[in-house]
């Protein structure tokens, strides 16, 4: 073999060993990418992960016993492979928005897993080709290790790269389609490389496709400000002033009129016009309870509304905020909308921000408060849903002074009840003991719960609370009303919620479902 020939050889197994990191990588994006965005959607994101990577590896199974079909032009089959996989992989998150505004949950699901499917299948048929590709390069127990171990590889980088990269700072649907763009080189390259070597045979059909998908992929990245755009304006109803996809989280803030709303990955918040009712209730009445608080820990409410109803009480010292996003933080210091509706609340001496995981901060913290308030999001995946477990509120209760206050949002009464009561009766069988539940109509959600407990068990409510003068919506008259349950809201016989059985999210899951369906059929 003369020495030309030896470094074109060299080179070749390059280009492929290339072509196995880039397949390995863009496998496994697609499917976190298809994963996360059906948890978005669809909530439950261990049941998303898990019939994605079920569905995407069976059909994987079945893409390799295909490929047993190819008998002949090899490469050609791998870069017609490589061509619709980029197309469809990195147009995968794309689809899902366009099937979330279109489609039911149901309907929604099937085209995800048919989406799968098709993907899984085109992955299936990568390895296989390409491991027989190499057989001229190697002995077949080193060509296989070769393969394996650079798709391995590639996987792992995939796993490093979208949760600490990709997701945080290009987002879900801008890296659906630079991947997109980076799987078609996989084309390009083995295309220029090989076509004067192996003589492909209508050369000019391959290219055409190349950069009509390449134009395709350019296109969408051009206007993905503006396709986003269109798909937001089909899911708020009023303007998007401000949008921002965090390490966590995706924020929006709307603005129609005067009224200002704050979504989080989609899913509203709370409204301008309303939110008083809800944050009036959850920090009021417990603190109505007691003239003797003087230190307070927020969880969650890092956008400060929460805490602009406590800091209106002079005796209040210290307040420390828990939220896992500094975004909130940031966006709740700096945006003049929240700084106007949270009254500057952050920047408050009394106040101490805490970026941190509550869960995290309450198993290291050794500080003790007069009142806990978990103003935390609804369980709507597990990650949530330990964020009202026994064991959690066992470690509110041990960071409570004696006689201390704790009080959490409980999602809705009427639209989740059965997630109501869970949340009620995991507080009973906790160290507290006992629970006080209590309800308020806030227009934007409807009626809304809220679960007070006390470090010393038995909690006696005071006759005539005194609430802050500038309140909007509480009163001495409307206090007692708030702990009435009607006949159809009374208390119902539900399973606690663990750390090891996450009844909950299953409960608001399925109630929210039973919900939707029946409003959709009236």
């Amino acid at each position: 073999m003369s020495l030309d020939e030896k470094k074109q050889k060299k080179q070749q197994k390059a280009v492929l060993i290339f072509s196995i990191f880039i397949a390995g990588v863009c496998s496994i994006i697609y499917e976190l990418l298809i994963s996360t965005t059906a948890s978005y959607f669809q909530g439950d994101s261990i049941k998303q992960f898990s019939i994605t990577i079920g569905i995407y590896m069976a059909a994987m199974g079945l893409g390799s016993f295909l490929s047993r079909l190819i008998k002949t032009s090899l490469l050609q089959r791998f870069i017609q492979a490589e061509i619709v996989l980029a197309l469809i992989g990195g147009s995968a998150v794309p689809f899902m928005y366009l099937f979330f505004i279109y489609m039911d949950s149901w309907g929604f699901q099937f085209m995800m897993i048919l989406l799968i499917l098709v993907i899984g299948i085109l992955i299936g048929l990568e390895i296989p080709l390409i491991t027989r590709i190499m057989k001229e390069y190697y002995p077949l127990k080193i060509n296989l290790s070769n393969v394996l171990s650079v798709d391995y590889f590639g996987a792992l980088a995939a796993t490093l790269l979208f949760p600490f990269l990709l997701l945080p700072f290009v987002g879900v649907f801008r890296s659906s389609l630079i991947f997109g763009l980076i799987n078609l080189s996989i084309g390009f390259i083995n295309l220029w490389y090989f076509a004067p070597v192996v003589k492909i045979k209508r050369k000019s059909v391959y290219w055409i496709s190349l950069f009509g998908v390449l134009a395709y992929f350019c296109l969408m990245l051009f206007f993905a400000d503006k396709l986003m755009g269109g798909w937001n304006s089909k899911i708020f109803r009023n303007p998007i002033i401000y949008n921002e996809q965090t390490q966590y989280q995706n924020l929006t803030l709307t603005k129609g009129g005067d009224i200002i709303s704050l979504y989080i990955d989609r899913v509203i918040q709370w409204s301008s016009t309303d939110e008083h009712r809800y944050h009036e209730s959850l920090v009021h009445i417990p603190m109505a309870q007691s003239d003797t608080i003087k230190s307070v820990l927020v969880l969650g409410g890092g956008e400060g509304l929460a805490l602009r109803e406590v800091l209106k009480y002079p005796q209040v010292q210290n307040v420390d905020i828990v939220d896992l996003d500094k975004g909130v933080f940031e966006l709740a210091i700096k945006n003049p909308f929240l700084l106007e509706i949270n009254q500057s609340s952050l920047l408050d001496p009394r106040v101490h921000r805490i970026p941190e995981d509550a869960f995290k901060f309450l198993k290291t913290s050794q500080k003790t408060y007069d009142l806990i308030i978990s103003d935390l999001p609804d369980p709507l995946n597990e990650s949530l849903s330990r964020l009202y477990s026994k064991s959690f509120f066992n470690m509110c209760y041990y960071h409570l002074n004696p006689d201390g206050l704790f009080v959490t949002q409980a999602t809705s009464p009427f639209d989740t009840p059965n997630a109501f009561w869970c949340i009620e009766q995991t507080l009973e069988a906790s160290l507290f003991g006992q629970a006080t539940p209590y309800h308020t109509l806030v227009p934007s959600f409807g009626d809304w719960g809220f679960i007070m407990a006390s470090q010393n068990q038995a909690l006696t409510l005071v006759a005539s609370p005194q609430f802050p003068i500038d309140s909007k919506f509480l009163t001495q008259e409307l206090y007692p009303h708030l702990f009435y349950f009607p006949k159809d809201q009374k208390k119902r016989k539900v399973q606690v919620n663990t750390l090891d059985n996450p009844k909950l999210l299953n409960y608001f899951l399925k109630d929210w479902k039973r919900w939707n369906y029946s409003s959709t059929n009236i």
